[in-house]
């Protein structure tokens, strides 16, 4: 295949994958505003209209348009490579058009401040009907790519009977059963609750049940993220580093931990809320720590598959395998940073989930902080990393400026770490989430949290200074002129001879059963219990 062609294969993909690169840089210029907003510093049109704007414009651009597209990339491109076809360009297309124009009508929406609803949307907060609308035509086109990922596996597998998915494949496709199970309890409150409600076609609304079918959809939601980012782990990362993959029996097994288990955890974040059972809150708190045993195990077997290839490189003691590991490499500092911080993070998820502890942080600056330090550096350092690793092979051209991607993960790791783990100390100072100023109407308990804002001001400029490297090595890689020979996309090896038949935890059909019933016993009795309950409903408030 000519390096033409191969690029025109590709334009799907590279499609996806700009749509993510606008968002990240549109939410990326919303972050270093809230920031400096925050320590009170002078901003350009600083007014709480415009911030609690750009906090919504930043969590949906960032959290839903930049992941989506991002991930509707990464399975295109990981698809074609493994499986030798994706099933169908024009439904490809159809996802990616449907997508871009519910991202559109829910951009305009938020800009042109009828919406400024939060990243969350909580109600009676009211958005305008297209902010809704837009959303579920966002989903709707993610789910028309979740249904092109299943027939391309259907075809493969009915000309590749028995035999084990590629791993790759087997985590992305982990990736969309997690997406469909996540998304079928949005579609309920999207299409039973919130567009009728904009539409005006009823009064009230119920914000209890709405927040119930929110974390339905919001915490797995992480998941989502998060997947594709391990995918990246497993089967690029050990590559790169020149190494092995230490198990893929355990790494199949992790991925359909995370299908059965990523679900019923929702209400985890609603401890505080009335009209819910502490025993169904109970419930979700242990699924919730279930769901940290695959990541442990994940950071176990990636570390070992490092230290793989730096003891094929003859590195015999304790951690002198770490000096022989390419630190040049974009994508292997990206994603080591990515999984330095996740381990930060992990622990404070720990004690959100925590039934007494979450009461201290709930709704603080502390949340603020564990999410930019999962999400924002775990999931987005890797998909950068992941971009530096991706474009070359895309393209046909080398990487642009491959020193400032390296300076620029350092300088984001750095970024983060200043600026989520001052929000982490902030949050316990009772400091509340999502302020507009640290003064906070003169309050004496503000005083002790201003000058920490000052801190997280300097790591969010640190972090739209990393963003703006990033973008500008994306761009020069698209612009120049100088070609190279088609890179081969390969991934790791396992140490041990990979499985020729399929085994208990390539059995999809069988988990996604599983997972269904795990669901349904998880919100049934919650759900029904709101409803039986006596319901007076909120009329909306638009505070601007």
């Amino acid at each position: 295949m000519t390096a033409q062609s191969m690029v025109a294969r590709d334009r799907l993909a590279l499609s996806n994958l700009a749509v993510s690169l606008v968002a990240f840089a549109l939410g990326a210029v919303m972050a270093v505003m809230q920031s400096l907003s925050r320590a009170d510093l002078d901003v350009v049109f600083r007014s709480p209209k415009v911030y609690y704007l750009s906090v919504t414009a930043h969590g949906v651009l960032m959290g839903l348009v930049f992941t989506t597209f991002f991930i509707m990339a990464l399975g295109i491109v990981f698809v074609r490579q493994c499986l030798g076809r994706w099933v169908d360009d024009r439904w490809g297309w159809v996802a990616f058009g449907v997508a871009l124009f519910g991202t559109l009508m829910t951009t305009a929406a938020i800009l042109s401040g009828t919406s400024s609803v939060l990243y969350t949307f909580y109600p009676p907060m009211q958005a305008h009907p297209t902010f809704y609308i837009g959303a579920t035509l966002l989903v709707v086109g993610s789910w028309v790519w979740c249904g092109c990922m299943i027939a391309s596996v259907r075809v493969w597998q009915r000309q590749h009977r028995g035999k084990p998915l590629p791993l790759p494949v087997h985590g992305l496709l982990a990736t969309v059963i997690v997406w469909l199970l996540a998304t079928s309890g949005l579609a309920i409150e999207a299409l039973g609750m919130l567009i009728p409600w904009s539409l005006g076609w009823v009064e009230t609304i119920d914000p209890i049940l709405a927040r119930t079918y929110t974390w339905w959809f919001g915490h797995p939601l992480t998941y989502f993220w998060l997947l594709p980012a391990y995918v990246v782990w497993y089967t690029v990362l050990p590559r790169v580093a020149g190494g092995r993959l230490f198990s893929e029996p355990l790494t199949r097994l992790v991925f359909m931990l995370f299908v059965l288990f990523s679900t019923p955890v929702g209400l985890h974040h609603q401890l505080s809320d009335p009209g819910i059972s502490s025993d169904w809150k109970l419930v979700h708190t242990f699924s919730t720590y279930v769901i940290l045993f695959p990541s442990l195990v994940t950071a176990f077997t990636v570390i070992a598959s490092l230290e793989t290839a730096g003891r094929l490189r003859g590195r015999k003691g304790w951690l002198d395998w770490l000096k022989d590991l390419p630190w040049k490499d974009p994508l292997l500092v990206s994603v080591v940073l990515a999984m330095l911080t996740f381990a930060l993070g992990g622990f404070g998820g720990a004690v959100n989930a925590a039934y007494a502890m979450n009461n201290m942080v709930h709704n603080t600056a502390w949340i603020m902080g564990h999410f930019h330090l999962t999400v924002g550096t775990a999931v987005a350092l890797t998909f950068m990393g992941a971009t530096y690793w991706l474009l070359p092979r895309l393209t046909d051209r080398p990487l642009a400026l491959p020193g400032w991607a390296l300076a620029q993960a350092y300088l984001w790791f750095v970024g983060m770490i200043l600026f989520g783990v001052v929000n982490h100390i902030t949050g316990i100072l009772g400091m509340p989430r999502r302020v507009y100023s640290a003064e906070y109407f003169g309050a004496e308990q503000a005083a002790r949290w201003q000058s920490w804002t000052l801190a997280s001001a300097v790591g969010g400029v640190l972090l739209f200074v990393s963003s703006l490297i990033f973008l500008v090595v994306v761009v020069a890689t698209f612009l120049q002129s100088r070609r190279q020979a088609p890179l081969a996309m390969e991934f790791a090896r396992p140490l041990a001879p990979p499985a020729t038949r399929r085994g208990l935890w390539d059995r999809f059909l069988l988990w996604s059963a599983v997972a269904v019933v795990l669901v349904v016993v998880g919100y049934y009795q919650p759900i029904t219990h709101l409803l039986a309950l006596e319901r007076y409903g909120s009329l909306p408030f638009k505070p601007f």
